[in-house]
């Protein structure tokens, strides 16, 4: 079933090899793709493979530099959450 998904939301991960891919996994980095550049299709598949839960841990604790700020605050008031975002440290 997993499998089949990631076929799937496979535009969304263009830079990926999908089939070195794990659905568990690489879980954080597929939610946040799905949701900055899914089409409605594709964030419905992503709610049916993931709980919400899992979902909202990822809008909650996004990736630094890896959302479009207008997808997560989309997202943020979808699920009605507050995103906690880190910054980069510049070395």
């Amino acid at each position: 079933m997993k499998k089949s998904f990631l076929k799937k939301i496979a535009p969304f991960l263009w830079s990926y090899d999908v089939d070195k891919m794990d659905a568990d996994r690489d879980k954080k980095r597929i939610i946040t793709n799905v949701l900055n550049l899914g089409t409605k299709s594709a964030v419905e598949e992503l709610f049916q493979t993931y709980k919400k839960s899992e979902i909202k841990e990822v809008v909650e604790k996004p990736l630094p530099g890896e959302w479009n700020e207008k997808s997560l605050n989309f997202w943020n008031t979808i699920l009605d959450i507050e995103s906690k975002r880190s910054e980069r440290k510049i070395v």
